[in-house]
């Protein structure tokens, strides 16, 4: 198997004038995509010591001529996420060991800051024209590491992911022969290229089948529409919010999503409501996918002839999935729930410096273990019901917090919601639901209390809604369920 970045430049020379990725800044020909790789390589073989490069960008084409120059000089990419706080950026800057970090200068104005590492090469400013300085390619084999993705947890620090080559390229492979895409697609591309989705699906998919791509460094609902009125793009991948956030614009039509072919959401599970106001308003049924950091990312992919309620897909292929019993570690039957693990060649070799956690995260016969809970369908789909570590245990019944979001999301009042378990002394835990109202709502939460009564079991009702103006996100959206138990400065009413 080759290494990933040797499919790429080949493609991109065999259509030296193609445009491969239109950003918010310029577009790049194929002819560019290596031009700018060759004159990237030239400034980090001159200053970088470390076997690491760092990639400070925002979303757009310039991330992938740094990858490449990256790996043409045997490196591995660090993507640094931007939207992290200063500490925590500079942490993974020291954890990764790089001396050397390729940024911009608008970049920098963003952050307010300069991260601290030997080498800050602002591209922008480094006159990358001309003929590029000559360097070498260094030769790397299949199991040598290509990124460190970091990745943060319940608690603690985030964990550098070590995805190599082989990792990245055998899901590309599995993308391709599950999914029918072809060099006439178009993608647009809304996810952050330090996120595992986007740099694997969003970026080096797309640059090794030669798909152009339209990126946009900030996601603005309405710049979003703009950009599939102006370029029609046939693939859509997103997050859940990102789809609730576009559904606050008023004059998206049916017609705006007629060029599309795929509308696939991944990230956390999508929203029953947000589903159905998409099939409603404009006819679209978004398809469900899932992975992890850990799986580089996709593991399944629900395609859209074999569409189901729930579905996020049958596994890609080469993957093997199991579902296992948390407390017996036995297989469960087909229709019941447990932990999500599984085996394949685009699972990750561990985790980077930390043996302890990757042992932890592989069972004795080479699962890696997910900490979702899901269940397969008679067919084989699988549907993601949980987290393990989020799962309540109330008076002795397994409950997951997304089960009670779902029923809060579908009221006319809310735009999203959080539920976390809080200890009480009779049942074990109690459910404690938070929401964000939609523009111009106003909170009830007795009507809300009601709406959950006449939609679950009793066990399963909220003890208390709370209304927060805004719900703690992930910089790819996501509610983060441990930043709310944080703000619960009081037990709840008795």
């Amino acid at each position: 198997m080759p290494t990933v970045h040797w499919p790429i430049i080949r493609r991109c020379l065999s259509r030296p004038k193609r445009i491969f990725t239109i950003d918010d800044n310029r577009q790049y020909r194929g002819i560019d995509v290596v031009g700018g790789m060759l004159h990237i390589a030239g400034l980090l073989d001159g200053v970088c010591g470390t076997e690491t490069v760092g990639v400070l960008l925002p979303t757009g084409g310039g991330f992938g001529a740094c990858a490449l120059a990256a790996w043409w000089l045997g490196k591995t990419v660090v993507p640094l996420n931007y939207l992290l706080k200063k500490e925590e950026l500079q942490y993974v800057i020291n954890d990764c060991g790089t001396d050397t970090i390729l940024t911009a200068g608008p970049m920098l104005t963003h952050l307010g800051y300069e991260p601290q590492v030997k080498n800050l090469i602002a591209l922008d400013k480094a006159g990358l024209k001309g003929v590029p300085t000559p360097t070498w390619p260094r030769a790397k084999r299949e199991d040598d590491l290509a990124v460190l993705l970091y990745t943060s947890g319940t608690s603690g620090n985030p964990k550098g992911v070590m995805l190599t080559h082989a990792n990245l390229r055998s899901n590309i492979e599995q993308i391709s022969a599950w999914v029918d895409f072809s060099p006439g697609d178009r993608i647009l591309g809304v996810l952050p290229q330090f996120h595992s989705f986007g740099m694997t699906v969003l970026t080096l998919l797309p640059l090794t089948f030669g798909i152009k791509t339209v990126y946009s460094a900030r996601f603005v609902p309405s710049k979003i529409l703009r950009l599939i009125r102006d370029h029609h793009p046939t693939i859509m991948i997103a997050i859940p919010s990102m789809y609730n956030a576009l559904l606050t614009l008023k004059d998206m039509s049916r017609e705006d999503f007629a060029s599309l072919r795929y509308v696939v959401s991944g990230g956390e599970p999508l929203p029953e409501a947000v589903f159905n106001a998409y099939r409603e308003r404009f006819g679209v049924t978004i398809n469900e996918g899932y992975g992890l950091t850990e799986t580089s990312p996709v593991s399944n992919w629900c395609r859209p002839q074999e569409w189901r309620p729930r579905s996020v897909g049958m596994p890609l292929p080469k993957i093997d999935q199991r579902i296992i019993d948390p407390n017996t570690g036995q297989i469960v039957r087909r229709g019941a729930e447990g932990e999500v693990q599984m085996r394949g060649p685009n699972i990750m070799k561990g985790y980077f410096n930390l043996p302890k956690e990757t042992a932890a995260a592989f069972t004795e016969d080479g699962y890696f273990r997910t900490g979702d809970i899901g269940r397969f369908d008679a067919d084989g789909h699988l549907a993601i019901t949980g987290r393990l570590k989020e799962m309540l245990i109330i008076g002795g019944e397994n409950v997951f917090p997304r089960e009670i979001e779902e029923v809060l999301d579908q009221h006319e009042s809310v735009h999203a919601s959080g539920v976390i378990g809080v200890t009480d002394p009779m049942r074990g835990e109690q459910p404690l639901a938070f929401i964000e109202l939609k523009e111009g709502a106003a909170f009830d939460e007795r009507a809300l209390l009601n709406w959950c009564r006449a939609r679950l079991a009793g066990y399963k009702v909220p003890r208390e809604i709370r209304n927060l103006e805004k719900l703690p996100r992930n910089p790819t959206g996501k509610i983060m369920r441990r930043e709310l138990k944080k703000i619960v400065a009081v037990p709840v009413a008795p």
